[in-house]
């Protein structure tokens, strides 16, 4: 019999107990993820959440949202459905007022789409149609049935301004989506990746990316860091495990229990007969 064992996992996105828990009473830093009805790949901020000077919640009306040092919007599994949820409870303008007050401001996959000025259905992909974006980034989104699958690495742009600090740090992930997104006017992509491709978008305080995995390395304690260096508070010292070391580390503490609880050698024959 394998024992209870306290280990950090990914969890299936519907399951996870991470919406309700209350995050760490001495944090200086407040990060506040909007709740989305269909919110999907939660686990991108699981780097941000156990880095020791994070406080990191999740918001689901507009009377939660307080005064956060950086509200994130998470990818969706349907896009302007939540951005009509966003919009009818508040959420949508609440963030909006932070932002023109000088808070960052971050999307994801879905949530970089609804910062942009508008988004079109021509193909039904999200029941047709078209509706206005939250006019934070100058962007258009055009979905379509084709839905986009790739790993990628890379590096935050050359950034003046409010995120200049974060420029040039690395990021790993991977990219799942429906539809394009396309820069208008001078608006520069927040991310150059592998062979020069340019991904999501920046504009002053706010920015946002399709990448999936965003703050797993690098740009994670660089965006810490430069959280605390606005509230004149000083960066951590040594960079924080990664989210992939972090993973491989969860996954040995199993595989040990697993091996105590199990006679292996018996589970080996088994499968060997089998083969």
């Amino acid at each position: 019999m394998l024992p209870y064992l306290n280990i950090d996992l990914d969890d299936e996105d519907s399951l996870s107990d991470r919406f309700s828990r209350e995050p760490g009473a001495h944090c200086p830093l407040d990060i506040a993820v909007v709740r989305l009805p269909r919110i999907s790949n939660f686990t991108d901020f699981d780097a941000l959440a156990r880095h020791p000077s994070v406080g990191l919640r999740y918001v689901g009306a507009a009377n939660e949202l307080g005064s956060p040092d950086i509200v994130i919007l998470p990818g969706s599994k349907s896009t302007m459905a939540d951005l009509l949820w966003m919009r009818q409870n508040g959420l949508e303008a609440a963030v909006k007022k932070l932002a023109s007050a000088g808070a960052l401001v971050a999307g994801v996959c879905g949530g970089y789409q609804m910062l942009g000025n508008r988004l079109m259905d021509p193909y039904n992909v999200e029941g047709g149609g078209e509706m206005r974006g939250m006019e934070l980034l100058e962007t258009e989104t055009v979905f379509s049935p084709e839905k986009i699958r790739t790993r990628i690495s890379g590096k935050v742009n050359l950034l003046t301004g409010p995120l200049a600090a974060i420029s040039g740090a690395e990021l790993f992930g991977y990219e799942i989506h429906m539809g394009n997104t396309r820069l208008m006017g001078k608006t520069q992509p927040f991310t150059i990746l592998e062979g020069g491709i340019g991904d999501g978008a920046v504009s002053g305080n706010v920015f946002g990316s399709y990448v999936h995995g965003l703050f797993d390395g690098g740009l994670g304690n660089a965006l810490v860091n430069l959280l605390l260096a606005r509230k004149g508070l000083c960066a951590e010292e040594g960079a924080q495990l990664s989210a992939a070391q972090h993973r491989e580390q969860q996954f040995d503490l199993l595989a040990a229990a697993i091996r105590e609880s199990f006679d292996m050698a018996a589970i080996y024959k088994i499968i060997g007969e089998g083969a």
